[in-house]
């Protein structure tokens, strides 16, 4: 098995349940000897770098059956030179690099000077697979953006020199994942915190012949340089914007990587441009795609799994609540391994030792209406009632309501017989 040339991107979502279909496709084309190596510089300037990696090779074991090597390239600058080398040689060996979260700037200022780009573009030329996502997928382009600096810092919209590895095969871009990012809520955080405003600073900058590709969340893009093809994966779009004009690629397409190397005349003879839009993508499905996993994260599937577990309770339906319970938790399970998660693990937690002790309630009291339990024996006493009333045996009939009326069960009678429902007072 020859080792495939392919250069992968991912919005986000590079650690979470929506990209295991996609890392699974990835890995498969692999030799069975093959070395992966996680390149852990983006976040090497948190507290919790160790922690980050150790998750980052416990969901490609668990979920992906494929085992990464750390690189332990958390700093470059000023760190031991032979620990430096023996960290860009696992790089070099690797069949498959993989690169996640953190800062985009700290990750170039620690790469710069070093062989890191050109280790990436050799294998991408000789055979490998590089899956660079989130930060790292920021990178890739000739230009990328300072995240940080401008939305956290308030420093003004500015490009700095990528790694421009995408430049290397023909495609001169600015690439922006989280593109569809909506966590601002009433403030626009559209194309990676940018929002409208700031990017379209930011394109005027662009120099001709460069273009923003968009990257969407929980979305990839895999380009097959053997096959000279794209094929977008995942839950969104990948978008390419030229002067403001938009042109949305969405899941599951396969096209020309001619297509992203002269868009203008692509986007001209095949595609209608259209203006940014909020609206959410039409998403298809693929061989390739993810599962059908709607949740952007695991505080949404703990939101919406709630409120199916209530509802299977309101109806007593209790297969259903039992479901949704163990949906939660194989949830729990499957985003643990998402760097991006804060404290949705503890609210997950907290939510589905909530359903238990609403199982238990239900368990107790009953799920079944009072009315299926009881309705067949109120109707003997109900037609045993209308005999004595036959009979004229008003003094039974009255023994047979009062002890009725004792046990909450309120008895009328209609011209249609006698109707029975339990007391609301």
């Amino acid at each position: 098995m020859t080792t495939p040339h392919i250069l992968a991107v991912m919005g986000s979502g590079e650690t979470a349940p929506t990209m295991v279909t996609t890392h699974r496709m990835l890995a498969s084309k692999l030799p069975k000897s093959a070395r992966a190596v996680l390149l852990d510089t983006p976040y090497g300037f948190q507290e919790n770098a160790p922690e980050l990696a150790s998750k980052a090779v416990d969901y490609f074991q668990t979920s992906v059956n494929l085992d990464l090597e750390v690189a332990g390239l958390t700093e470059i600058i000023g760190a031991d030179s032979l620990s430096v080398e023996r960290g860009l040689q696992k790089v070099a060996d690797a069949d498959y690099v993989f690169a996640g979260p953190g800062s985009p700037t700290y990750a170039l200022r620690q790469w710069s000077g070093t062989s890191l780009a050109g280790l990436l573009n050799k294998k991408l030329r000789d055979g490998g697979i590089v899956t660079f996502a989130s930060a790292a997928a920021l990178t890739l382009g000739r230009f990328t953006l300072p995240v940080y600096e401008i939305y956290k810092v308030g420093e003004d919209p500015r490009w700095l020199d990528g790694l421009n590895i995408l430049g290397e095969i023909g495609v001169n871009v600015a690439l922006i994942p989280h593109y569809n990012n909506a966590e601002g809520g009433h403030h626009d955080t559209r194309y990676c915190y940018m929002g409208e405003r700031r990017l379209s600073i930011l394109e005027r900058e662009l120099p001709a012949g460069v273009f923003v590709l968009g990257v969407d969340e929980h979305t990839g893009m895999v380009i097959d340089l053997d096959t000279e093809t794209v094929t977008v994966v995942g839950k969104g779009v990948v978008t390419i914007r030229i002067q403001g004009e938009s042109t949305q690629i969405a899941s599951g397409e396969t096209f020309s990587l001619d297509r992203l190397r002269d868009p203008a005349s692509a986007t001209t003879r095949n595609t209608k441009q259209t203006k940014i839009s909020t609206e959410k993508p039409v998403t298809n499905t693929s061989a390739t795609e993810a599962p059908a996993i709607f949740d952007n994260n695991l505080r949404e599937a703990t939101d919406r799994l709630n409120n199916v577990f209530t509802t299977a309770i309101a109806n007593s339906d209790a297969d259903g609540a039992a479901r949704a319970a163990l949906e939660l938790d194989d949830a729990i399970t499957g985003w643990s391994g998402d760097t991006l998660q804060s404290d949705a693990t503890n609210h997950a937690r907290s939510v589905l030792r909530s359903m238990i002790t609403r199982l238990a309630e239900a368990a107790t009291g009953g799920l079944r209406d009072p009315r299926d339990v009881l309705g067949p024996y109120i109707q003997v006493l109900l037609d045993l009632r209308a005999q004595v009333r036959a009979d004229k045996r008003f003094d039974l009939s009255d023994i047979i309501r009062d002890r009725l009326i004792a046990l909450n069960i309120e008895v009328r009678d209609t011209p249609d017989g006698a109707k029975w429902g339990f007391r609301t007072n």
